[in-house]
Formats: structure tokens, C-alpha cells, sequence
């Protein structure tokens, strides 16, 4: 794994020696990141499920303001870190060891305060912000995807207007699909290989219903 492109383009990411973890190749990084393209500058961004920290590194060298990165397991917590530091943009970073379903369910949102990224051991630590845009890759086939897209619908977490990207395998779709959304829109979905990116974006910011995407690199955009 590596940094595509930005600040940090080029540095080589550690990865963990053992299973767990939803790498995203690079490929796919930078399918998604040229889809994002300027939405990505000056924004705030939460990697839910942070594994090694590729995507949220990503988007802060490529000009997000800040990255929240939420690992349960502390072993890739410490790898994640060590990433952060090879690409030194650990001081715009926020690295949370906890749950992310408990950091979805006890949210509460304050005003956002100007001061320097922290490292926190338990998800209360966090100072609590809205998002523009939310990455979310748990593990496979657990249906831990679809429980998250419900809990962010339903909560304060994401600005509007604001982004969620899930990312699944493709034959999690039609669970990821069944949950009915209230301030969610699914806007665009983009499948490359094993690997089914789905786009969903608060109501007021779409403006049509999204068409099917089955094939790779397939879109319905905005």
C-alpha cells in the first residue's frame, strides 16, 4: 500500500502481518479519490473503521483538514499511528481506540473548536464534530455495514451537506440497500472487482434518483 497522489504522495503504508483488516488496493483508492476529486480539500473526514489508515491518510494529502480514525484492534491502532508518521500528517489526525458502533450511538454533537488533532485512548475522548465525509469498510459479510448507514442516518454525525461511502463486497449490497434512509440518498455506486463502492449523500444535496450500477467502474452520478 501506498500514498497515491498529494502532500504525501509515494510513502509506502505498513500493513498488518495478520487478518482482520479491509486494505483497499490502489486501484480502487484511486478510482474513488478521482471521484471525490475537490470535495476532499478543506474537508473533515471519519475513517469508521480505520484498519491501517490508507483511506484517511489519503484524503489528508489531498487537502482534507482533519481525519478521525475510530481502530477496536490496538495492534493495527499502533500500525495506523506508525503511518501517520511516516507520511507526517499525524498533527491533522485523530486516532480513537474503541468501538465505532458505540461512537455512532453515543454522539452528541458541540461546536467545533480550533485546536490540534488528539490521540484517544476510549471513543468519550473525542471532541465531538460533524463530518463531511464518512468512510465506512468494516469487516466482511458481519452486516456491520448496513447497521452503521442506519446509526449515521439517523444521528447528527455528518454535515449536511455530507458524504458516506460504504464499502463492501458485492453480495452485501442488497443489506446495505434494504436500510430505509431518511436523510440519506443512495447516489452513485462504482464496483471494481471484489470490491462495491456505494455513494450516499444527505437529501437536500441530490437532485435525481440514482439508476443501477452493476458493472465495473459503473456509475449513477449527480
Amino acid at each position: 500500500m501506498r500514498v497515491v497522489t498529494g502532500e504525501a504522495k509515494g510513502r509506502k503504508l505498513k500493513a498488518p502481518k495478520t487478518m482482520g483488516t479491509r486494505p483497499i488496493i490502489d486501484r480502487v483508492k484511486t478510482a474513488l479519490f478521482d471521484i471525490l476529486a475537490d470535495e476532499v480539500d478543506e474537508a473533515r473526514f471519519l475513517d469508521l473503521f480505520g484498519g491501517t489508515g490508507s483511506v484517511g491518510i489519503e484524503a489528508l494529502s489531498r487537502g482534507a483538514t482533519q481525519a478521525t480514525f475510530i481502530e477496536m484492534n490496538y495492534p493495527v491502532l499502533k500500525l495506523l499511528r506508525e503511518n501517520l508518521a511516516i507520511t507526517r500528517l499525524a498533527d491533522r489526525a485523530e486516532t480513537l481506540h474503541g468501538d465505532s458502533f458505540k461512537f455512532l450511538q453515543n454522539y452528541q454533537p458541540q461546536p467545533i473548536e480550533q485546536s490540534k488533532p488528539q490521540k484517544s485512548a476510549f471513543i468519550g475522548g473525542s471532541r465531538q464534530r460533524s463530518y463531511d465525509i464518512i468512510y465506512v469498510a468494516p469487516p466482511q459479510y458481519m452486516e456491520m455495514a448496513a447497521k452503521a448507514l442506519a446509526l449515521i442516518d439517523s444521528s447528527t454525525l455528518l454535515a449536511d451537506p455530507g458524504l458516506v461511502i460504504v464499502q463492501i463486497h458485492p453480495k452485501e449490497r442488497a443489506g446495505v440497500a434494504a436500510i430505509q434512509c431518511e436523510r440519506l440518498v443512495l447516489s452513485d455506486e462504482r464496483r471494481y472487482g471484489s470490491t462495491l463502492l456505494m455513494f450516499y449523500r444527505t437529501r437536500e444535496s441530490t437532485v435525481e434518483e440514482p439508476e443501477d450500477a452493476g458493472s465495473e467502474g459503473s456509475m449513477s452520478r449527480k
